[in-house]
């Protein structure tokens, strides 16, 4: 996923060339600009569109620009609204390939400077610790901040993707269901061809929450949480459940043992079936019930319990229930283990960290898509594709097995040199972006050390980066902190993929609001053939 360089570098950018665009330097007033009128220098306007003085010039001689002599004849100056239309009309050059051949394309979304990452220049880890997703992703399509922005899923892009989740065979992976989700809400909204951005952004607010929502609750038959029929035997992340969530459901909602290990006891349902509660008593024995919901309950409310005797409780909702937060609804598909606030707040933040992240290779693909003005569906079903390979989403899975070989060995330098010997990277290590420690791991750490549950997994992953570092100076990158959290909360394997893929979705619409402003098929580069000359026989 977000892991180190090369090949298995899935966030491995492609370039970028910082916030810059039609935003650009700010020209101040000239004697010679009527009022209300902004004039640029010619080194303005040449940063502004992003090309060499003598480029203006060229603009000039070519009639796409026009200049005016400034009072005594030194210096031209420009109109600062014409250097914008020109720039929408697709006449800035893109700033030269850098020596090592990466593409460079520009963008005002994300940052990466001084092991710091930044979205539209505020730190990504501030907005991580105090808004939710929807609320930065709302704000990064926007530029406006709207607290308690909620998303909706459309009951009839929902229904048609649940439908279309549901016909899946049953060793279906998360990728495939999410791609095919993203389908069915496409071939369910008549208007997806209309790139406004009016139209962009309630296409985005519709399919964020109906890819979740058409995801099954975690440990349930796809035909029962997904609301219809179909293959009963593959739960929410996979055909095949990892222990962890075995144990985890049983029964479905399961609240541990008291802090203090007194008579933490769980209790299934009634004979008859009815209820369905899971019962259990207070760390102090006084008769404070800790309570589940029952297996079919309507509409998702929350049940708070104090499982943990401090004041942290757990909290759990109706499996398949619509009615909670976008990010307990997500917990939901990942884990049938209940969440508390801590869990919660750690996930939520992993979503807005990964929102984006340069030019990530299912980023330039989704921005190919609109360049060639597909629609935000199928801009998002590009990335989709991307993501979907080995060396890209599978990061965060290797990192995970690796964190759960260390737990079941209970040692990581022996992990550590398995990897070593077979020739294999440490997983979860190194990131070509940040020669020192991933910004959104050390965020994602400190929130998991307020966990209690994460402590064991958290502590696993302290100790693989110190054994790592006997042999090379590697940091944790996000992945790494992923897999403590997906370890430490019964996650399957496959988690941090959609965590990552429900993520980064909104960054890919970000990518196309910003595409469609360029000129279409702009990202269509030239072949270098190395193929036989011509003329050559006929096979």
């Amino acid at each position: 996923m977000d892991g180190a360089d090369g090949a298995a570098s899935p966030d491995g950018s492609v370039g970028s060339a910082g916030p810059v665009g039609p935003v650009g330097p700010v020209g101040v007033g000239r004697a010679d600009a009527a009022p209300g009128e902004e004039r640029l220098t010619t080194r303005e306007a040449a940063e502004r569109l992003g090309v060499k003085p003598e480029t203006v010039y060229a603009y000039v001689s070519r009639g796409q620009l026009t200049s005016h002599r400034r009072p005594g004849g030194r210096g031209s100056t420009f109109d600062a609204k014409e250097v914008d239309a020109l720039i929408r009309r697709g006449g800035r050059r893109e700033a030269a390939a850098p020596s090592g051949g990466d593409l460079v394309v520009r963008t005002g979304i994300t940052l990466i400077d001084a092991d710091r990452c930044y979205f539209r220049g505020v730190d990504a880890t501030e907005l991580a610790a105090r808004y939710s997703y929807e609320e930065v992703a709302d704000w990064l399509w926007t530029g406006r901040m709207r607290p308690g922005t909620r998303f909706t899923a459309p009951a009839e892009a929902l229904a048609a993707a649940r439908r279309s989740v549901a016909a899946l065979p049953a060793h279906s992976g998360p990728m495939d269901r999410l791609r095919v989700a993203a389908i069915a809400a496409a071939a369910a909204d008549p208007l997806r061809f209309d790139l406004s951005p009016d139209a962009v952004l309630d296409a985005a607010r519709g399919l964020i929450p109906t890819l979740v929502d058409a995801l099954p609750a975690a440990g349930r038959p796809v035909g029962e949480a997904g609301g219809g029929s179909g293959e009963r035997g593959a739960t929410a992340l996979g055909s095949r459940e990892t222990r962890e969530a075995r144990e985890s459901r049983e029964p479905d909602w399961r609240v541990g043992a008291a802090a203090d290990g007194e008579d933490g006891r769980v209790a299934g349902a009634t004979a008859d079936g009815e209820g369905g509660r899971l019962v259990g008593t207070a760390a102090d024995g006084e008769g404070d019930r800790l309570v589940g919901t029952p297996a079919g309950g309507e509409g998702g409310r929350p049940v708070e319990t104090a499982a943990d005797g401090e004041g942290g409780r757990f909290v759990g909702t109706a499996a398949g229930g619509e009615g909670g937060r976008f990010v307990e609804r997500l917990w939901l598909r990942l884990t049938a283990r209940p969440y508390d606030e801590p869990s919660l707040r750690v996930l939520e933040a992993a979503l807005v960290l990964l929102i984006d992240h340069d030019l990530a290779a299912s980023t330039l693909a989704a921005r190919v898509a609109a360049s060639a003005r597909a629609h935000p569906y199928a801009v998002v079903s590009a990335g989709f594709g991307a993501l979907d390979g080995p060396f890209h989403g599978a990061a965060s899975g290797l990192a995970h097995r690796m964190l759960a070989e260390v737990l079941e060995r209970g040692s990581a330098a022996a992990v550590v040199a398995d990897h070593l010997r077979a020739g294999r990277r440490v997983p979860g290590l190194g990131h070509r972006l940040y020669p020192g420690e991933d910004p959104r791991a050390r965020a994602l750490f400190d929130m998991l050390a307020r966990v209690p549950r994460a402590a064991e997994a958290l502590a696993a992953a302290q100790d693989v980066v110190a054994a790592t570092a006997r042999h090379a100076s590697l940091h944790a990158n996000v992945d790494l902190a992923l897999s403590v959290l997906s370890v430490a909360t019964g996650m399957p394997v496959e988690a941090g993929e959609t965590i990552f893929a429900v993520a980064r979705t909104a960054g890919w619409i970000a990518h196309a609001l910003e595409e469609y402003e360029e000129r279409p098929m702009r990202m269509r580069p030239s072949g270098q053939y190395r193929g036989p000359r011509p003329p050559q026989p006929l096979p």
